[in-house]
């Protein structure tokens, strides 16, 4: 293939790149420069590409309750995450490596709970809730997240530790190290992609909801998702704190995304090939 040929193919991949990331982004970048528009620049026909920038949408949100739902989603995705990885992980451990009867079947049950729709057991988690008094409580959103994300640590990280080679687990086991030694010192490290990209995945599940806590919340558990719909009341649709609401739900799962990339891309190539 001649040198011609070759940059001509190289600026067609880049060309394909570049559009496929303006593709992508475009409807960020549109919720980005939404929120810092008035409100008669926002639906300004034809659009205006250069403006000068405003800041009173996100001033408006620390006027409403928006602060307290954001933290609110905070602590339910930090403590859902948490949770589901202290109980999840040895479970998918002993599942890589315990043989019983009926292991395939538990693995069954296990994937059907992700695979349950939400709408089907949001009756149930309701009135559960409100006979037991947690309706609108932080508890009653970590126990749904929970219920749901436990079944993805278990199935994943069954994954990574099947492909961490035993002889390792039996020259520490020769050497007089316990099962907890060999878990803790052994197998946890080597599975460090498969923990960064499941614990990522656990957070941004429970951080993105909308649906639970829109059925399980009121007004003091209610996350910022669910907070975003109080902007659309009987006076008007406020679009210019939507967009800024919007931009502040997404712009930390971004951020976190971008510092933790490199753990991301490889858990996801570790974990794609099972022997």
């Amino acid at each position: 293939m001649s040198s011609r040929a070759v940059r001509l193919r190289r600026g067609s991949a880049h060309v394909v790149r570049i559009t496929l990331l303006i593709f992508t982004l475009l409807p960020v970048l549109w919720l980005l420069q939404m929120s810092l528009k008035t409100g008669v620049d926002a639906f300004r026909m034809p659009p205006l590409l250069i403006f000068t920038p405003t800041f009173e949408n996100y001033l408006g949100l620390l006027q409403e309750r928006f602060p307290k739902f954001f933290m609110n989603s905070v602590v339910v995705s930090l403590i859902t995450t948490a949770l589901s990885m202290l109980l999840g992980v040895p479970a998918a451990y002993a599942m890589a490596r315990a043989r019983f009867r009926g292991t395939g079947g538990l693995r069954l049950w296990i994937l059907f709970t992700r695979m349950v729709p939400p709408i089907a057991v949001a009756l149930p988690f309701f009135l559960m809730f409100r006979t037991a008094g947690l309706l609108d409580t932080r508890l009653a959103l970590v126990i749904v997240y929970l219920t749901f994300n436990l079944g993805l640590v278990i199935w994943t990280m069954e994954v990574f530790f099947a492909g961490i080679p035993p002889s390792l687990e039996e020259a520490a086991r020769i050497d007089g190290a316990s099962v907890l030694r060999i878990f803790l010192k052994v197998s946890l490290p080597l599975s460090a992609p498969g923990l960064a990209t499941t614990a990522i995945l656990c957070f941004l599940f429970s951080w993105n909801d909308f649906f639970f806590s829109l059925v399980l919340t009121r007004t003091q558990a209610m996350t910022a998702p669910v907070g975003i719909i109080n902007f659309l009341n009987y006076e008007g649709w406020e679009w210019g704190k939507i967009a800024s609401g919007g931009t502040v739900v997404m712009l930390p799962v971004i951020l976190f995304a971008l510092l933790v990339r490199r753990y991301l891309i490889s858990g996801l190539l570790t974990g794609a090939v099972r022997e």
